[in-house]
Order: structure tokens, then sequence, then C-alpha cells
């Protein structure tokens, strides 16, 4: 069987010249590749006391249904603004060119829960930031980040330094 990195596409020069695009529809799209990155995802957890899955949208969602379900755990969401109906609360933050906002319902983390935070790619750290303020918030502890690909060069384990965070890949470049 390939290694998971194996499986993982890389697109120079998109979305723009000097970048590798890391795409993760070549795993989607095999069927031995998603177990596999779901199988090894399951490993991060197995040690782990915890409640609740929390999912950043929206490829935090991809893997965050599949291995709530494996785990017999609850997902929650992390959207982006305006996307959940009911009572919730918002976190910005940063883009390389603006800032985004993410949303969660109020009532999707009860205090004292133990959370895993998920996202297909830590870069920036931004994103799983955002969610991890928005756990927090609610009363929640995040008890591990986990994301199939990380680069390395972005900084994002540096923002995220007050985390366990794990990936399942690793790319040194920092594009």
């Amino acid at each position: 069987m390939k290694n998971l990195k194996d499986y993982i596409r890389s697109i120079p020069d998109h979305p723009r010249k000097g970048i590798i695009f890391r795409d993760i529809t070549t795993v989607l799209q095999d069927a031995d590749a998603f177990t596999l990155a779901i199988d090894e995802m399951k490993k991060l957890v197995e040690d782990l006391d915890y409640d609740v899955i929390v999912g950043a949208e929206s490829r935090g969602f991809i893997f965050g249904a599949p291995l709530a379900y494996e785990c017999h755990k609850p997902l929650v969401l992390a959207r982006k603004k305006g996307k959940l109906p009911a009572e919730k609360i918002s976190q910005e933050y940063d883009l390389e060119y603006g800032t985004a906002t993410l949303e969660m319902h109020t009532d999707s983390i009860k205090p004292g829960q133990k959370v895993v935070l998920m996202d297909d790619l830590l870069a920036t750290g931004g994103t799983l930031e955002a969610a991890a303020k928005l756990i927090e918030r609610l009363g929640g502890e995040v008890v591990r980040i986990i994301c199939l690909m990380e680069l390395t060069g972005l900084g994002g384990r540096e923002l995220l330094k007050d985390y366990d965070v794990k990936a399942l890949i690793a790319y040194d470049e920092t594009t």
C-alpha cells in the first residue's frame, strides 16, 4: 500500500507562480487513500479523553465527519460567517489579504467539554486559532488539533504553540 503522502497531488504555480498547491481531491477520489487518512487520524485520537470533534470549514468537515462516525463522537461545525442559522458567536482572523470570520452555535460546545479540532491543512494557523478561540469562549478545552497536512515553513505551529498539534503529512517548503 502507498504512503499517504503519495496520494497528494502537487500542482506547481497554483494559485499563483511560486506556490505549490497540495490537492487533497486525489485522496478523496481513492477509497484506499481516504480510508488510510481516516484510519491514521483515528490513531491520533486513540490515546485521548475527549467528548466532541470540531471540523473547521470546509475541508475539516470532510475529515471530521468520518472520524466522528468511527469514534462515535458528535461533530460540531466551525462555519464561515453567515452560514449558521441559530444563535452564534464569531471570531475574526487574518488572511494573507484581509480578514475572515468563523462562527459556532452557542449551544454546540458545553462548558468543560474536551474537543479535538480538525482541518485538512495547517498553514499560517489563522483558521485553527480562530476555531480554538471559539471553542474556548464556549467553555470547551482543545485537547488536540489534527490536520491531514502541514506546511511547516508558514508558521502555523508557532501560532498554535499552546496546543497539541498533530499532522499526518509535513511539507518543509514555504510555498
